[in-house]
Parts: C-alpha cells; sequence; structure tokens
C-alpha cells in the first residue's frame, strides 16, 4: 500500500509543468562544523540529542529524557503539538520503578533486553523484550521494566500522547523515592488506613520507607531507576513470556516483533522494515505506522516522500546525512505582497540539511522530499504520524542505491 512509485517521465513532465506555473529559485544550508548552533536555528526540523533533550531523571544507573515540544520549534510542524518522545536509557541489573502515566505510550526497544510488566484489573503480563520488539502501553497502566542483563545496556525511545492536556504528561510513581514521592501520599491518613486496613504508621514504613532509617534498615532508594540482585531478576524472568516471535500480533496486549517480518523493501544496500496501521490493532488505534531500517556504508535512501504522515526519524546506531526540501516565500516577494497584494506568489525551494548522529531526531513533514546518505553503517527508527492511508512516492527507481558522495 506505501509503495508507489513514480516513473521517470512521469517525473519529468511533473517538473516541466512545475516550471511553468511557478518559478523556483534554490536556496541551501551551508554546513560549517564550527557552527552548530546556527545550524540547527536555521533547519526547525533537527533536534541534536545534546541540545534539545530535556532530562527528567538522571543517576549512576540511567536516566530518563524528554525532547522538547515540536510546536515551538517550527509552525511547520505545529501538528505534532500533542506528541512527545521519550528516551529511557538504564545501565544492567536495574529496574525502572512501577508507575504510570497520563498519556498514551509506543514503546519501542532499541538495543539491549527488557523485562516489561503491565498490571491491569486482572492482573499482571511480564514480556521479554528485545531489539526491534514494539508495546502499546495505554494511559493510567501501571507499569515497570528491567534491565536482565549483566553487561549491556537498554535503550528505548517512547512515542507519548498525552490524554489530559496537550503535550504535557505526568508520571506518578508507586514508590518514595528521594526524587519522587508517592502518589499514595497525597491522599489523608484517614483514607489510607481504612484502604490499606492497617495503622498508617506501618503505611508508612512499607510503602512510603519513612522510619527506616531509626530501625537500622535501608533508606529511600535514590531515584526512580535502582539496582537490582540477580535473584531478584531471575524470579522476575520465570514469569516472564517471550515477545512474541510473531511479526504481528493480533492482541491489544502482546508485543509485535518490527524486524520478524520480511523487509518491505531490501537490496544489497540496505534493508527497510514496517508495520502499518491496518495490519495491527495497537498501531491502528494510535494512528500510527513503525519503521526499522539498515543501511551500509555509503547507502544513498534516494528522495522520497509520504502523502499524509509526518515522520520522526530517530538515529539509533552510525551517521548520515539528511537533506529534506521544502518552500518558503521569497522575502523580497513578502515585503511587496503586503502593499500588492493582486500579485503572484514566488516561493523558493529551500534545503534543510543536517549530519545525523546516535540519538538524533529528525522530523519529515507530509509531502516533503527526503534523501539520507549513510556515513557509516546505520540503523534508524521511525514513528510515522496519521499513517491510515498514507502512501510513499519514490522518485528513482530503486529505493537505495550506492553513492560516493
Amino acid at each position: 500500500m506505501m509503495r508507489a512509485r513514480v516513473p521517470l517521465l512521469l517525473l519529468l513532465g511533473i517538473l516541466f509543468l512545475a516550471s511553468v506555473s511557478v518559478s523556483f529559485g534554490i536556496v541551501h544550508h551551508e554546513h560549517q562544523e564550527s557552527q552548530q548552533e546556527s545550524r540547527e536555528q536555521n533547519n526547525p526540523f533537527y533536534f541534536s540529542s545534546d541540545r534539545w533533550f530535556h532530562t527528567l531523571f538522571k543517576n549512576q544507573y540511567g536516566h530518563l529524557r524528554v525532547l522538547q515540544r515540536f510546536d515551538q520549534r517550527t509552525k511547520q510542524i505545529q501538528n505534532l503539538e500533542n506528541y512527545r518522545v521519550v528516551e529511557f536509557k538504564s545501565k544492567p541489573n536495574t529496574l525502572l520503578l512501577p508507575h504510570h502515566a497520563d498519556a498514551d505510550f509506543l514503546l519501542v526497544v532499541l538495543n539491549g533486553r527488557a523485562i516489561l510488566t503491565l498490571v491491569n484489573p486482572d492482573g499482571r503480563d511480564s514480556f521479554i523484550l528485545e531489539q526491534g520488539h514494539v508495546q502499546r502501553i495505554p494511559a493510567g497502566t501501571t507499569f515497570f521494566l528491567v534491565n536482565p542483563n549483566d553487561n549491556d545496556n537498554l535503550r528505548i525511545i517512547k512515542l507519548a500522547i498525552p490524554v489530559n492536556n496537550p503535550h504535557k504528561f505526568q508520571d506518578f510513581f508507586l514508590s518514595s523515592t528521594e526524587a519522587q514521592q508517592s502518589y499514595l501520599q497525597g491522599f489523608s491518613k484517614n483514607v489510607l488506613e481504612a484502604s490499606f486496613d492497617s495503622e498508617f504508621k506501618e503505611i508508612n514504613r512499607v510503602l512510603f520507607g519513612e522510619g527506616q532509617q531509626q530501625q537500622g534498615e535501608e533508606s529511600q532508594e535514590e531515584g526512580v531507576i535502582v539496582e537490582l540482585k540477580r535473584e531478584q531478576i531471575r524470579e522476575l524472568l520465570k514469569h516472564a513470556k517471550s515477545g512474541s516471535r510473531k511479526a504481528l500480533s493480533s492482541s491489544q496486549n502482546e508485543p509485535l516483533n518490527l524486524r520478524n517480518r520480511k523487509p518491505i523493501y531490501s537490496n544489497k544496500f540496505g534493508r527497510w522494515y514496517e508495520i502499518t496501521p491496518e495490519k495491527n490493532p495497537q498501531l491502528q488505534d494510535l494512528d500510527v505506522f513503525i519503521s526499522s531500517v539498515d543501511m551500509k556504508e555509503g547507502g544513498l535512501l534516494v528522495p522520497h516522500y509520504n502523502s499524509k504522515a509526518m515522520v520522526m526519524l530517530v538515529m539509533n546506531r552510525g551517521e548520515a546525512n539528511i537533506e529534506l526540501v521544502g518552500q518558503n516565500q521569497n522575502q523580497q516577494q513578502q515585503k511587496q505582497h503586503q502593499q500588492e497584494d493582486e500579485e503572484e506568489e514566488s516561493w523558493e525551494v529551500q534545503r534543510y540539511s543536517a549530519e545525523l548522529s546516535e540519538d538524533d531526531l529528525f522530523i519529515i513533514p507530509a509531502t516533503y522530499p527526503v534523501a539520507i546518505n549513510a556515513t557509516s553503517n546505520l540503523n534508524f527508527f521511525a514513528f510515522g504520524i496519521n499513517a491510515e492511508n498514507n502512501q510513499r512516492y519514490f522518485l528513482a527507481a530503486n529505493f537505495m542505491v550506492g553513492w560516493s558522495g
């Protein structure tokens, strides 16, 4: 459904008509390595990892970061106002404490292995997730994450869609730590005693960790990411199911594996894996497609565009140069139009370029042609927003070709 191509002759015809009806000029941003900040200001679609992520929590075991709001960068992507991107990284043998949020999450494992446990009214489901696994976590679902590996770090990216306020969501943790109070502490003493049928002193000790130091016990945990003992991890692994080995799952609760199916495009330069909303109910509810692309060094993902979907590209491994083409009204013409509204508008083509590396993010608006050149072996992941009935158009015969630059 998303493999439509434009034959070369038709493309040339389209270009001819465009040259007759509209006057185009070509403007591009020069790459100046010594002026990184200036480049980013001129390219509102590029979010470098070290500049645009805000740290929510960080300690010696890992961190949680959230990307700046998209609509604060440019009006050209203001339809992404209610989407946020969250990154979670943790060291081996660690736990992200149980919590829920007022947002739907679409969680993707980029590196490492995880135990994901979802708590629901009927019990709990635990899954072992590996690279390429995707899992939806509905708003309000309590969950926790474990990195069970002894040597490898865990890296997860989450697409967050807030349900209470546009562009804003909150995490509600059950446990009290130095970094975060338990949300249960917001209730009155009488409510807690009646609910748990226990004295408030005992509730404080068990749920909130208060009074432990006086009893010679360990103080509250240092944060929302904590270290686990191997025995605890082995016990959790006993109750966890392996993530679905199927590429597609018809269940709302089971993970789907993006890379356990045949790529939709493949040649000697790379492979493109993708699952669209019509193939899975988890994605259908969110109107999102997910992609994972492997490219060999020197490969060129040829110019192409999506008819409806706005794409969030997340660099996972390697480096690449990206070129995105949009249009802007000629500044001189803008001034003239303020005085002479009857004149035809003049637009100029604008190239937005960036050098992408690990953890960087790039937004590709719908209908904006884009090309990507791999300067090393790489992998990137993508969320496609507004994905239903999207069509992808390649402007060349092959989706990926070799290019030395």
